[in-house]
């Protein structure tokens, strides 16, 4: 389904070289079907947006299709109206669909003793790199307050035993409301999460996991690598569900090693893989460039 074979959606409008034009993004999956891409950019092209960047991936194994395509126009529409104008298209190809606008994406980031991960989300946020907007910091230690505070984010300590586990998430569910947050952020947060809490967070939670795929499984797991004589170290971001470290994975970041590396260093090596892989995907996530395809993703880079 190319693009080029609706070249008159795509064309430059005079009324959208305003440099006031309103920035949207729209993405879908759905069946492969004949007429899809026609169908969005008529539909854009007739409400007088712009093109700015189209992407998708026709899945010829499972016989979707998957789209993100940014467009810019009238400050009038909001994400609402468009989905309720799309609706239509939309039950015609039987699409899973949604749109969006600049509004960034609130970012709550959860996280224990290890602190590179946080300290790399603050340093991409306050640079304007991170792609969304943080806006508290939650641990089950308190190691990590002066970090958040100093960036100027609040810092809500929730210690958490067997015994208090159930309050402590519920705590967690409320502040996710109280804040207003779209994502939550695992930053090396070292507490298994309840099935509960993991449906409630579904799509919108992201791990990130010390390894290139999940293996080395408990206690000191880059001396389990070194034990293994590895020779690439890696880290995996991906959205949490119930199985453990197995959810739909978002990055990958790898860094060759040998075995001149002991496990101080291997750790070392490690926690660079996490911080990158895990920014990435916040990043992609909050620019709405991944897709939920069963238990993978599409990402639209």
């Amino acid at each position: 389904m190319p693009l080029m074979d609706t070249a008159p959606a795509t064309a430059v409008r005079p009324e959208l070289k305003d440099d006031h034009a309103k920035k949207f993004v729209l993405t879908l999956s759905c069946r492969e079907q004949a007429g899809i891409v026609q169908a969005v950019t008529t539909f854009l092209f007739e409400r007088g947006f712009n093109i700015d960047e189209h992407q998708q991936f026709d899945d010829s194994l499972r016989e979707t299709l998957h789209l993100r395509t940014a467009f810019s126009g009238s400050p009038s529409y909001t994400p609402a109206m468009l989905e309720e104008e799309f609706g239509g298209i939309a039950e015609r190809f039987d699409m899973k669909f949604s749109f969006h606008d600049q509004t960034q994406q609130r970012v709550l980031v959860m996280v224990s003793k290890f602190g590179h991960c946080l300290n790399d989300l603050i340093f991409r946020w306050r640079g304007g790199s991170l792609g969304g907007e943080l806006v508290l910091v939650v641990s089950n230690h308190e190691t990590h307050r002066a970090m958040a505070e100093a960036a100027g984010l609040p810092f809500i300590h929730i210690p958490v035993t067997p015994d208090t586990k159930a309050d402590a998430e519920r705590r967690l569910l409320e502040l996710v409301d109280e804040y207003d947050v779209d994502l939550v952020v695992l930053a090396r947060y070292m507490q298994v999460l309840s099935n509960d809490l993991c449906r409630s967070l579904e799509g919108r939670a992201i791990n990130i996991h010390h390894s290139f795929l999940p293996g080395f499984k408990g206690a000191k797991p880059y001396h389990q690598a070194h034990a293994r004589g590895v020779k690439l170290i890696g880290a995996t971001a991906h959205y949490v569900t119930a199985d453990l470290d197995e959810g739909p994975i978002i990055e990958q970041e790898v860094i060759r090693v040998d075995h001149s590396y002991g496990p101080s260093a291997l750790s070392t090596v490690g926690q660079d893989a996490e911080a990158l892989a895990l920014s990435r995907a916040v990043r992609w996530h909050c620019q709405h460039r991944v897709l939920l395809d069963e238990t993978s993703t599409v990402v639209f880079r």
